[in-house]
C-alpha cells in the first residue's frame, strides 16, 4: 500500500515546482484581455448576486428600514406637532399610485448596497489589488480599513443631527404656509445628508495618505493649518444640503477635530521617517556648503 505521507509530501513539491514554474514564465502576473474580461464578470456576477440577496432583506424588512429613516423628522418636534401626523406641519404624503411602489424599491436598494458593502469592496479591491505594488497594496489595506470606520462615523453623526435640521428647516415656513413633505424629496435629502456627512469624515484620512505619499510634511501641514481649518469649514457648508449653521458647526467641528488627529499621525510620521532617514542638508546654514560629494560639478 502507497505510504500516504510520502504522497502528500511528493504532489506538494510537484505543485510548488509548477507554481515555481509559471511565476519564472510569467514573473509579473500578467494576464491576457480576455482572461481579465472574464474576471471583470466574475466579479461583477458576484456583486450583483450579493446586491440582490441585500435587496431581498430590505423587501422584507422594509418596516423596520423606513422606520429608522422617518425617525429623524417623526421625533423633531416642529412647530409644536411632533409625530409626522399633523398634515402640513410634518407628515409625510405620496403623490402617485405607483410612488408607494417605487419607495420600497428604493429603500430596499438602500438597504441592499449598505449590507452588501463588504462584499462588493472586496470584489472591487480583489479586481485591482493584483497589479498593485507591494508597498501600495499596504496602503490599500490601511485605507479599506480606515475609511469604512470613518464613513460609518459620519453617517451616524448625520442621523443625530438630522432631527434639529428637520426642526431648524421645517420651523422657517412662514404662517399661513403648509408643508406637504414628499416622500421621495425627504429620502433624496436624507441621503445626501448621510453621503456628506460620510465623505467629509474621510478628509482626516486623505491627508495621512497624502503624507505617506510624501506629498504633504507635517511642516507645510503647520504652515497651512488654518488655512486648512478653514477649508474644513468651507467644505462642510458646500456639502452640506442644509443650511442649518448648527448641523454645519457640528460637521465642521468634527472634521476639525479629526483633521487635529490627523496632523498627530502626520508629526510622529515624519519624526520616524527623519530618524530613519535623516536629512545630511539639515542645520545648515544658507551659506553653509552641504556635506555631499558636488566638486567637479559647475566647474567650467
Amino acid at each position: 500500500m502507497t505510504n500516504l505521507p510520502g504522497a502528500l509530501a511528493g504532489a506538494r513539491i510537484v505543485g510548488e515546482r509548477f507554481v515555481h514554474s509559471r511565476r519564472q514564465q510569467n514573473p509579473e502576473g500578467r494576464m491576457p484581455l480576455v482572461d481579465h474580461l472574464r474576471e471583470l464578470r466574475n466579479r461583477v456576477v458576484k456583486m450583483a448576486l450579493a446586491l440582490a440577496a441585500g435587496m431581498t432583506a430590505g423587501l422584507i424588512f422594509f418596516g423596520q428600514a423606513w422606520h429608522l429613516i422617518e425617525r429623524p423628522l417623526c421625533s423633531a418636534t416642529i412647530r409644536g406637532h411632533s409625530g409626522c401626523r399633523t398634515l402640513g406641519v410634518n407628515q409625510l404624503v405620496l403623490n402617485g399610485p405607483l410612488d408607494a411602489f417605487y419607495l420600497r424599491v428604493k429603500v430596499a436598494l438602500i438597504v441592499g448596497v449598505i449590507l452588501s458593502s463588504p462584499i462588493w469592496l472586496y470584489q472591487v479591491w480583489a479586481f485591482v489589488a493584483p497589479g498593485l505594488y507591494a508597498r501600495e497594496k499596504r496602503w490599500g489595506y490601511t485605507f479599506l480599513g480606515a475609511a469604512l470606520p470613518l464613513f460609518g462615523l459620519g453617517v451616524t453623526a448625520c442621523y443625530l443631527s438630522l432631527g434639529r435640521s428637520m426642526r431648524y428647516l421645517l420651523g422657517l415656513t412662514p404662517g399661513g404656509v403648509q408643508n406637504l413633505i414628499q416622500v421621495d424629496a425627504y429620502l433624496s435629502f436624507v441621503i445626501a445628508m448621510l453621503l456628506a456627512f460620510g465623505l467629509a469624515f474621510e478628509v482626516p484620512l486623505l491627508i495621512v495618505m497624502l503624507n505617506l505619499a510624501g506629498v504633504l510634511t507635517h511642516e507645510r501641514f503647520a504652515k497651512w493649518r488654518r488655512v486648512l481649518i478653514f477649508g474644513v469649514f468651507l467644505i462642510a457648508g458646500a456639502a452640506n444640503p442644509s443650511p442649518d449653521p448648527v448641523t454645519m458647526l457640528i460637521l465642521g467641528g468634527a472634521c476639525a477635530v479629526l483633521v487635529e488627529a490627523a496632523e498627530l499621525l502626520v508629526w510622529s510620521h515624519d519624526r520616524r521617517r527623519a530618524r530613519l532617514h535623516p536629512d545630511p542638508d539639515a542645520g545648515l546654514a544658507v551659506d553653509e556648503l552641504s556635506p555631499l560629494p558636488s566638486a567637479g560639478r559647475g566647474r567650467g
